[in-house]
């Protein structure tokens, strides 16, 4: 009898070799050119472009480190003229003076150009004019206080507002000491803390005034962009007086407050600063 064979067992058997060629197939492919990669292709090019930016942000800080180096050091110049300046203007008034006293006259100084002002009646009673003086002036609280250019206009309108302010003339450690401690600056309308040259040369750096030495300077000695750098200047807020006032309703030399007290605003100044 001779066996012959069914058409499924024909199929089966195949299927089976073609299943076998397959496999030998997939063994002479060479399995080095399958391995998965360690990262992503995403994660590559995130990490080039972050690596790129890095380098960018270094070389920038760089760049800027080196500026700020020789800004610095051009400040420090700047500074040491100035107080060179201040040094020699006070050696000189102690010449004149000297001068003035062995040729048996007297040295007559000249006139201030600086005069600080302070604010030190409330709103109750107070006509219209000393009021709107005292507002162009920015002093609208008390103990407020602004620096002001001395001239013919701004004397006549400190005369009017005197019974309700007093004023004087600062010297240079009293306008250092305001602006360091009391400073701040006014940015489209807002108070802002001077904490960095940054603020000042932002606002004023077109006139250069680029740091702080820069507007102590500028203020102190009334120079061609006083106006700026005073509008830049916020209005001082000061403390009450440390031992209070004297008599607020008579004037300074019959033993009160307001009025003009020249330099002894500086000792007012201290106990309010």
């Amino acid at each position: 009898v001779v066996a012959t064979e069914s058409p499924r067992s024909s199929g089966i058997n195949a299927e089976y070799g073609e299943f076998q060629t397959f496999q030998h197939y997939f063994k002479q492919i060479n399995l080095s050119a399958m391995v998965v990669p360690a990262k992503p292709a995403s994660l590559v090019k995130k990490e080039t472009r972050a690596a790129e930016i890095h380098a960018k942000k270094a070389a920038t800080d760089k760049k800027i480190k080196v500026l700020k180096a020789a800004k610095r050091r051009e400040l420090v110049k700047r500074t040491a003229q100035y107080y060179k300046q201040y040094e020699a203007a006070e050696r000189e008034e102690v010449r004149l003076d000297r001068e003035a006293k062995a040729n048996g006259n007297y040295y007559v100084p000249a006139e201030a150009k600086l005069a600080f002002v302070i604010r030190l009646r409330g709103v109750n009673n107070i006509p219209p004019k000393p009021r709107k003086i005292m507002k162009l002036m920015r002093l609208r609280q008390i103990n407020n206080g602004v620096f002001v250019k001395l001239n013919k206009s701004s004397r006549e309108m400190l005369r009017i507002a005197e019974p309700f302010i007093t004023f004087g003339y600062p010297n240079l450690k009293t306008v250092r000491e305001l602006i360091y401690k009391r400073g701040f600056g006014k940015i489209n309308g807002q108070r802002v803390a001077i904490n960095d040259n940054s603020v000042i040369e932002e606002a004023l750096g077109k006139y250069g005034i680029t740091s702080m030495e820069d507007l102590i300077h500028e203020i102190y000695t009334v120079g061609p962009h006083f106006k700026q750098a005073n509008n830049f200047l916020w209005h001082f807020k000061l403390s009450c007086v440390k031992g209070g006032l004297r008599k607020i309703n008579n004037h300074f030399v019959e033993g009160g407050d307001f009025g003009n007290r020249e330099r002894f605003i500086n000792n007012m100044v201290r106990k309010m600063n």
